[in-house]
C-alpha cells in the first residue's frame, strides 16, 4: 500500500519543494487540496496541471488524490436552494474531477462539511443529486469520487460509514464510493477504525483511507493506536493509499509529516 501526505501540511513550501520533501521522508505521493494551488482552482489550465504533475514525477512521487474540494472559492454549497450557486458548485466539482485525472490521481475525497450542512427542506435531496452527478462524472473521467463520513461536530450529513454506504448503494454509481477517516471515525463511530475496516472492506465500497489521531494530530501523536488498522488492511489485501491528514501540526508541519511516516512505516515492517 502507498502512503500519501496531504499537502496542506507543507503549505509553507512551494509545490516543488513539497514534493521533494515528501519524497525525502519516504512518502509515495501527495494528496492535494486544490485551494493550495489556486484561490480559484477551477480556472487552472491543463498546462498548469501538467506542470504540477511533472514536479511530482521529477521528485519521485505521485499525486494520488484530491481533497478539501470546495474550500475555494468561498461561498460554495451543494445544498443551497439558489440554483445559480449550486450550478457554480457543480461546475467546480466537474472541473476538479477532470483535473484529478489530468494530475494522475485516482480518488477525490468529498469532505467539505460546511458546504453540505443540512438546514432547510430539500437540502438532503439537493445533496444527493450532487453526489449522483459526481458519480456519473467520475465514471467519465476514470476516477473515484468518495463521500467522506465526518464527525457530528463538523456537519449533520453523513457522519458514519453505514450512512455513507447506504447512500452509495442507493445511488448505484460504480465510481461513487466512501472512505474512512480514522479521526472522524474515532470521534463518532461506536466501532474502532480497525473494526470498521473489518466490516466494510469486503463490500468494496471503501476506496480511500485517511489516517490521523482523534486529537486531530498525526498518527503516532495521540492515544489512538494504528496497528489494528494496518493489520486489517493487510488481511484484506488493501492495495490503495493511506493519506496522512493531521490538522494540528506540532511542533510544525515538517516535523509532523516526518513523525507520521516513521510511525506508519514502523508498523508495516513488524
Amino acid at each position: 500500500m502507498r502512503i500519501s501526505l496531504c499537502n496542506e501540511v507543507l503549505a509553507h513550501l512551494d509545490f516543488e519543494h513539497q514534493c521533494q520533501y515528501a519524497y525525502e521522508l519516504g512518502y509515495d505521493g501527495l494528496e492535494v487540496a486544490p485551494y493550495t494551488l489556486s484561490g480559484n482552482p477551477g480556472n487552472l489550465s491543463e498546462k498548469e496541471l501538467l506542470g504540477y504533475k511533472a514536479m511530482a514525477e521529477d521528485a519521485g512521487i505521485a499525486i494520488t488524490s484530491l481533497h478539501w474540494l470546495l474550500v475555494a472559492p468561498k461561498g460554495l454549497s451543494i445544498v443551497d436552494p439558489d440554483k445559480t450557486l449550486r450550478d457554480q458548485t457543480f461546475e467546480l466539482m466537474y472541473r476538479l474531477i477532470d483535473q484529478c485525472a489530468v494530475l494522475g490521481g485516482s480518488v477525490l475525497v468529498h469532505g467539505s462539511p460546511s458546504q453540505r450542512h443540512l438546514s432547510r427542506d430539500g437540502d438532503r435531496e439537493r445533496a444527493e443529486a450532487f453526489f449522483d452527478a459526481a458519480g456519473e462524472r467520475a465514471a467519465q473521467a476514470g476516477v473515484t469520487y468518495c463521500i467522506e463520513p465526518l464527525a457530528r461536530r463538523e456537519t449533520n450529513f453523513i457522519n458514519t460509514l453505514s450512512e455513507a454506504v447506504e447512500l452509495v448503494k442507493r445511488l448505484d454509481r460504480p465510481h461513487l464510493k466512501t472512505m474512512l477517516d480514522t479521526s472522524a471515525a474515532a470521534n463518532t463511530e461506536t466501532d474502532t477504525p480497525a473494526q470498521l475496516l473489518e466490516t466494510w472492506l469486503p463490500s468494496g465500497l471503501i476506496a480511500h483511507i485517511q489516517v490521523n489521531d482523534r486529537n486531530r494530530r498525526g498518527p503516532g501523536q495521540g492515544d489512538n493506536r494504528f496497528r489494528g488498522v494496518i493489520e486489517a488492511l493487510g488481511r484484506h489485501g488493501w492495495a490503495g493509499t493511506l493519506a496522512v491528514e493531521p490538522f494540528i501540526y506540532e511542533p510544525d508541519g515538517q516535523a509532523t509529516a516526518a513523525r507520521a511516516i516513521g510511525y506508519l512505516r514502523g508498523l508495516m515492517e513488524v
